[in-house]
């Protein structure tokens, strides 16, 4: 019976072990990247994409889901568009000031999370409709860039043309929107626990 508990709290870590493994991946994604081998920085993020898709399944199919799930698995995904993100624009692939709004926001929510946290209680991660789009739309464009840069006949011409400039002001769009969102969501909520604390 010890042995079974064992095993299938082992099984239970896989999630976290994929989501943990993404955040590896971000390493060479990026490396590739800056030395110009975009056909295999864009093989990693589709195996990082895969990844996130494989661990959210397994987290629902088989009841896997954990609090450090909940949390690493978004952060997983921030380290490594944030990272793509800074290396794009250092290329000039990406204007600054877009790539100053998507880490900004960023930036944003997790200093409110950590002062919640500190001050109140401890946060439960439900990412909102418009966070959910804002990640969707920062993830299609670092992959509209990637096949841009691969220079894949007709393809290539065509994700650039899509991500510059009409991608670029819809993510910053979104991202000063959902960060609006979840900071006036959680400030209203700071101030009722304020209240019934006092």
């Amino acid at each position: 019976m010890t042995e079974r508990r064992w095993l299938q709290g082992a099984l239970s870590q896989i999630p976290n072990a994929i989501s943990v493994g993404r955040i590896i991946l971000v390493v060479p994604t990026a490396w590739c990247l800056w030395i110009g081998q975009y056909v295999d920085a864009l093989i990693l993020m589709a195996i990082a994409g895969a990844s996130d898709a494989v661990d959210g399944w397994l987290a629902r199919r088989f009841d896997w889901g954990s609090r450090f799930g909940a949390a690493i698995d978004p952060l997983a995904d921030k380290f490594l568009v944030s990272v793509l993100f800074l290396v794009f624009a250092i290329q000039g692939q990406l204007p600054i000031w877009a790539v100053a709004v998507v880490v900004g926001r960023d930036v944003v929510i997790m200093a409110g999370a950590l002062s919640y946290r500190l001050l109140f209680r401890r946060i439960e991660f439900h990412p909102t409709l418009i966070s959910k789009a804002n990640t969707a739309m920062q993830i299609s464009i670092v992959l509209l860039i990637l096949l841009g840069l691969c220079e894949f006949p007709a393809i290539s011409d065509l994700a650039m043309d899509i991500a510059q400039p009409y991608g670029v002001w819809l993510l910053a769009s979104l991202g000063v929107v959902s960060g609006l969102d979840y900071v006036i969501t959680w400030t209203r909520k700071a101030i009722q626990h304020a209240k019934l604390e006092a």
